[in-house]
This record gives C-alpha cells, structure tokens and sequence, in this order.
C-alpha cells in the first residue's frame, strides 16, 4: 500500500468508493465531494496498491488500485477536521485506514493544529470503535446531522 496526495483524475474514484462506504443520505453527492476536496486548507490523501488495472470493488468499472482515502482540513484556529475517512471492505482491518489517520494528523500537526475533531453517525459502530482506538473521545451528539435525519457524534482528540 503507497500513500500519495489526491490528483483530480482521482475523483470519480473516490465518489464510488464513498457511495460503497456510506449508505444513501451519508455519503456525500458529487458536489458535496468535490467542494470539501477543493477547500483552501484541505487535504486529501489517497491509498492505493499495485494493481493490475482492475479495481476489486468493481473490476468492469473502476480501473485502479485505489483503496481509499481522507479528507482532513486546517482551521486558522488550530483546530484539524476530518471530513472523511474512506476504505473499500476489501481494505478493511490492514491498517489503511490507521495509516490514513495517521498521516492526517500529522499533516494537521504541521499546519500547527493541536486538536482535531470529526463528526460520525451515532449507529455506526465500527467508525465509534476505530475512532476510540486512535484516541478520539465523544464531545456530544448533534441532532438530525444526516440528510436522513440521523444523528451524529461529534468525536475530538488533542494532537
């Protein structure tokens, strides 16, 4: 797994990989995507493996070894958001997503946050329990954050 920063040929990708990892109503539209990639202090990092071509999640469709991805920004208040962390199932449980983490962090770290913060549904118990491994501690609920109603957590960590 090699970890580089987001080209714009990457986008289709990544809005597939985003409609796998989230149901309708959390994930996000195209434009929703494209606006939170393209802000003026976000990064996105994307993981991706050799490949043959073919995309496990889609072979037919999606040619790439892209696994997944993160989106984290800067605030000039020294406070990190992640957007979004994004692993294909086939991905799942090898330390992408953690590397991802990581290397947002870090990032943030460098742009001179010292704490970071992230939103995730309150149903979404693989997300709360990754978080809390990496550190993040539950700070409130914010009602009706979804399109769908549902509510999330709001999750922070000091860096």
């Amino acid at each position: 797994m090699t970890f580089r920063p987001f080209r714009r040929s990457d986008f289709d990708i990544l809005w597939k990989i985003d409609q796998e990892c989230f149901p309708p109503g959390i994930a996000y539209s195209k434009h929703e995507l494209s606006d939170y990639i393209q802000r003026r202090k976000s990064f996105t990092l994307v993981a991706e493996t050799a490949s043959d071509g073919r995309h496990p999640a889609d072979p037919d469709v999606m040619p790439s070894g892209i696994m997944g991805f993160i989106i984290a920004e800067a605030s000039s208040r020294g406070v990190g958001h992640i957007i979004t962390v994004d692993v294909l199932p086939v991905a799942r449980r090898t330390g992408t997503g953690s590397k991802l983490l990581a290397a947002a962090e870090d990032w943030l770290r460098a742009a001179k946050c010292f704490r970071v913060r992230l939103e995730t549904a309150v149903d979404n118990i693989a997300a709360l329990a990754f978080y809390n491994r990496h550190g993040y501690a539950k700070t409130g609920t914010i009602p009706h954050y979804y399109e769908t109603g549902l509510d999330a957590y709001s999750l922070e960590k000091e860096l």
